[in-house]
């Protein structure tokens, strides 16, 4: 998956792993966000899926950083983060 700049940058600032952003991307849930962007986030059901591929001890461990985000456009990933409150739904 392409990063820009930008995002690879706002992923060492965040200290978001490089594994977190391939589980973005393989199991996140993805909500059309803005200007014809991809917002990719875990919610509940993709925590499960997750939990049954990685196994449970592994998410337990690594719970804290399931809170980051991705953003997409044009198949690149534009920047990552974390959310602090619920992403709201439309």
């Amino acid at each position: 998956m392409y990063m820009t700049r930008h995002a690879a940058a706002r992923q060492q600032k965040k200290a978001i792993p490089p594994l977190i952003i391939n589980w973005l991307c393989e199991f996140g849930c993805r909500r059309r966000g803005m200007n014809g962007t991809t917002v990719i986030y875990f919610d509940k059901e993709s925590k499960r899926s997750l939990c049954t591929e990685a196994g449970q001890m592994v998410i337990r461990r690594l719970g804290d950083m399931l809170d980051a985000y991705l953003v997409m456009s044009e198949g690149r990933i534009i920047t990552v983060g974390h959310h602090f409150k619920p992403l709201k739904h439309r």
